[in-house]
């Protein structure tokens, strides 16, 4: 039984030889050889068998394996990669089709371009530029995509530096800019010298804080300040100084822009300095939820706003950033029933004069009829009320000096004129003319300041002040 299973044995390595022979049929030796065996003392064939040199090469099989994987591996990698960078192509494809229309942009257009809009556009050419040299360096060969991509950079790169080189209106804008300077200048100065036109003598002074006077006579030339911090897009918003008669000296200027929607009040500034608020420093920025409208002024370290939604009044301490009062206006129209020609939401408008706290509003009883109220700073008690015929839609702004209400009108896009007055010392309306010169279309609210007798103008997102020229009284 024994000896039967080693000649299976013998059967199947001979089997084995003869499948992995590589010689050729007819060419090829015997696939067994005879051998002498031996039977031991136990009665086992014993015998010795010699494979040839090609048996099956199980080892090369099991390495080829292997490399079969890592191959397969490192394949996968590499379609990975190609897919990634595929896709990275795309991308800086549209990338240059976007560069190149503004190139062409530049290229047809007359308008002034700065030495920041070539370098803006020379990062993205080299960006991109980078990215493609990457590629090249990672792919082996030659990739025709890639090599058209490359050249296509080069040539934005060498365009956009012609184009550099060739810019001659930016000493064209640089000289307008001069000029624009220089007639700034000119008003400055005419302003600072100014001189009535009759007889030539100079408008008298009038310290701030007093009312020896007979009214406003004329106003400067607009100082355009700044863009409010917040940017173009805030359009809406008031601004001003503060003014204490007990500490007139004292710097506090504030600027509250509404929000994009011309309505909620929820962020405002302030400066300690006139120096911090030009350098944008320094600034103490605060919160609140929410005021209504452009109508805001500050008074004694407080700031007065309508509340959002309502008739109520607000008073918010500027130390702790708290509203400490909130009164209702009895009467007062709300919820933009009457606000100011081209300016929404400003149903109240709190003014400040050398007398103390007023508001300025309508009612449904006064028609839409300007009413003035001069306010107990303390309380919000209304102290004393005056209706007018001023219908005021029909106004696109209005401040007190004095007790003496002036509204404001547009002319065009460039100019307002004080129109109208009423005294409430002694109840009378008046007719003026007065033009202010203004820098954007829009005027969204005005405060005077009787610490500096100065108009502080929020128009357009931008900060103007004007200065005022008093006439003396009529001698009797």
């Amino acid at each position: 039984m024994k000896l039967g299973r080693a000649a299976g044995l013998l059967f199947l390595l001979q089997s084995a030889v003869a499948v992995t022979d590589p010689t050729p049929t007819g060419a090829r030796n015997e696939p067994y050889t005879n051998v002498t065996g031996i039977v031991d003392d136990h009665g086992l064939c014993q015998c010795s068998v010699h494979l040839p040199d090609n048996t099956f090469p199980v080892q090369k099989v099991e390495r080829l394996e292997i490399l079969i994987q890592t191959l397969s591996i490192r394949f996968d990698q590499e379609l990975s990669k190609v897919t990634q960078y595929t896709k990275t192509i795309e991308i800086y494809e549209q990338k240059i089709r976007n560069v190149t229309y503004k190139v062409e942009a530049m290229e047809k257009t007359s308008v002034s371009y700065t030495e920041l809009d070539f370098q803006l556009v020379k990062l993205e050419i080299a960006e991109m530029e980078k990215l493609v040299t990457q590629l090249k360096s990672t792919l082996t060969g030659s990739n025709i995509v890639v090599e058209q991509l490359y050249e296509e950079i080069r040539n934005l790169s060498l365009m956009v530096t012609e184009l550099e080189s060739l810019d001659k209106n930016n000493i064209l804008a640089i000289r307008r800019e001069v000029v624009t300077l220089r007639n700034k200048l000119r008003d400055c100065e005419r302003d600072r010298n100014y001189t009535s036109s009759s007889g030539g003598s100079s408008i008298p002074h009038f310290p701030p804080g007093t009312c020896n006077h007979g009214g406003i006579l004329n106003i400067s030339q607009p100082y355009v300040i700044q863009l409010n911090w917040r940017g173009f897009a805030y359009k809406y918003g008031a601004w001003g100084r503060d003014y204490s008669p007990l500490t007139p000296e004292k710097d506090l200027f504030w600027v509250a822009p509404l929000n994009p929607d011309g309505r909620y009040l929820e962020y405002y500034r302030l400066h300690r300095s006139y120096d911090d608020l030009l350098l944008y420093k320094n600034a103490k920025e605060s919160r609140i939820q929410y005021g209504e409208g452009s109508g805001t002024t500050v008074y004694r370290n407080y700031m007065y706003f309508n509340a959002h939604g309502s008739r109520d009044m607000s008073k918010l301490d500027l130390n702790t950033n708290t509203v400490v009062l909130r009164k209702t206006l009895p009467d007062a129209a709300h919820n933009n029933r009457f606000s100011y020609a081209g300016v929404s939401w400003q149903d109240m408008d709190f003014a400040v004069d050398e007398n103390g706290l007023w508001v300025i509003y309508s009612t449904e009883a006064s028609i839409g009829n300007i009413v003035i109220s001069r306010l107990n700073e303390t309380t919000l008690e209304v102290l004393d009320t005056w209706q007018t015929k001023q219908y005021k839609p029909s106004v696109s702004n209005a401040f007190i000096v004095c007790g003496v209400l002036y509204a404001v009108r547009p002319l065009n896009t460039r100019k307002e004129e004080i129109f109208y007055t009423y005294d409430t010392n002694t109840g009378k309306e008046g007719r003026i003319s007065i033009t202010i010169d203004k820098v954007m279309e829009t005027i969204q609210s005005i405060n005077y300041s009787p610490g500096d007798q100065k108009l502080y103008v929020y128009n357009d997102a931008y900060l103007l002040l004007y200065n005022l020229f008093f006439q003396p009284f009529p001698l009797l």
